[in-house]
């Protein structure tokens, strides 16, 4: 037990001491291994083990389908179909931050990226049509949250990868979640567009959603391709990782022209090292939670969680207020990769189906995107609003209160998440 507190504690300080993720826990996992009869050919097998695996190769290849679809300007395509169908309802702009989040996480399959592209265009618009900074960079950071949830999503191939689970089905169980988290997000907007009187934009009209439509249909066509192919069972989720490459590739070199194959090797090179950070962490990690199991600490947290609840319900409570305070500090990939043994420990001890986990987990992690210190969507936002982190986040209440709510409305009523799962992919239920 002390070698279990020594281990957290010198994470922690660790991380408090501003030293970068990855080498604290490489470090804090290394202190204690120093206390540990186990070889070091043992560890180096757990830091390789923990990136040598086949799955994780959609990582990367999502990263360079997601920078593909940046460079290609996909994004100004998606704003103006978003505008044409929901740009003329009270608070206009904000109801389109919510539905061309909902559109773009179905491309890049990273809210980061979804806060960086969305926010870097409809903020100034925001700003600049009356609506107020802190509820711009609110709607914008929280909105990019449904990047992670929407198909495809890094955070659940992780999941999927670590935990034994079905990358296809976690994806497929995160489509009615994350368009119930669309449609309240923008109740939300028009809640605060009465009360602030903000701006509505022009009536629509079929020829202008024809055009937007034209314009954005080969893009919005990536996401339908992956879940459409995971559905039949043409492929599987990493498989199609490659198909999104292949087909990001031709819509900008045929379809659209946008880039040029002399700018291909700067785009790869640039995934390359978006793609080596989180991996670095990932191995460190994998340690990490190596020496956490061979402490035994998913067995006494089962045991500790054990005398306060034990129903299904009461342990759904104790895994969601760990994973919102955890999702405070860590990124949603380290907090599932360290913490998923004690994760999927609680899940069997509430009877609780591993698809539904994963998806309820990565749901919950998403809030931490938007949480401080942490808070990644939160800070890219507040840094293009240049408005102070304490004033947005206050503006983030309602909408976290909200996305909280169907959290638990999908735990109360579990086939919102398992319905089309179960469908589609029966031989997992």
């Amino acid at each position: 037990m002390s070698l279990l507190v020594l281990l957290v504690g010198s994470f922690f300080l660790l991380a408090i001491l501003r030293v970068p993720l990855a080498f604290s826990l490489g470090l804090s996992a290394a202190i204690v291994i120093l206390f540990l009869d186990v070889s070091l050919v043992t560890i180096m097998n757990n830091l390789y083990e923990g990136i040598n695996q086949f799955t994780l190769l959609a990582v990367p290849l999502f990263l360079i389908a997601g920078s593909l679809m940046n460079e290609g300007k996909v994004t100004d395509r998606l704003l103006q179909f978003s505008d044409s169908l929901v740009g003329h309802i009270r608070g206009g702009l904000g109801h389109v931050n919510v539905f061309v989040s909902m559109l773009f996480g179905g491309i890049s399959g990273s809210s980061a990226a979804d806060t960086a592209g969305i926010g870097s265009v409809l903020i100034p618009a925001m700003i600049k049509a009356g609506y107020d900074k802190p509820f711009t960079v609110a709607i914008t950071a929280c909105s990019s949250t449904m990047g992670i949830i929407i198909p495809p999503s890094i955070p659940m191939i992780i999941y999927g990868s670590f935990g034994n689970v079905s990358i296809g089905a976690l994806f497929l169980g995160g489509i009615i979640p994350g368009i119930l988290i669309g449609i309240s997000q923008m109740a939300v907007t028009y809640y605060y567009a009465r009360e602030r009187g903000y701006p509505a934009g022009p009536p629509p009209s079929v020829k202008r959603v024809f055009y937007s439509a034209k314009g954005a249909v080969l893009p919005m066509g990536m996401p339908l391709l992956i879940v459409g192919g995971i559905l039949v069972g043409a492929f599987t989720a990493t498989e199609s990782s490659v198909i999104a490459v292949v087909y990001g590739l031709a819509l900008l070199f045929f379809a659209y022209r946008t880039l040029k194959l002399r700018e291909l090797p700067h785009l790869l090179s640039e995934s390359a090292v978006f793609y080596a950070l989180p991996m670095f962490a990932v191995a460190n990690a994998s340690v990490f939670g190596w020496v956490i199991a061979y402490l035994e600490g998913p067995e006494r947290m089962v045991a500790l969680i054990q005398n306060i609840a034990s129903s299904y319900y009461g342990i759904y409570l104790c895994i969601i207020i760990m994973l919102l305070i955890l999702g405070t500090f860590l990124s949603p990939i380290v907090i599932i990769i360290i913490f998923l043994p004690i994760i999927q420990a609680l899940g069997n001890l509430g009877g609780i189906h591993p698809v539904h986990l994963g998806v309820v987990t990565v749901m919950t992690l998403a809030i931490g995107l938007i949480t401080p210190p942490y808070g990644i969507c939160l800070l890219i936002a507040v840094a293009i609003a240049k408005i102070s982190v304490l004033e947005a986040f206050r503006a983030c209440f309602l909408l976290i209160a909200v996305f909280i709510g169907i959290i638990f409305l999908c735990i109360l009523i579990p086939d919102i998440i398992l319905l089309i799962p179960r469908v589609f992919m029966p031989k997992f239920f």
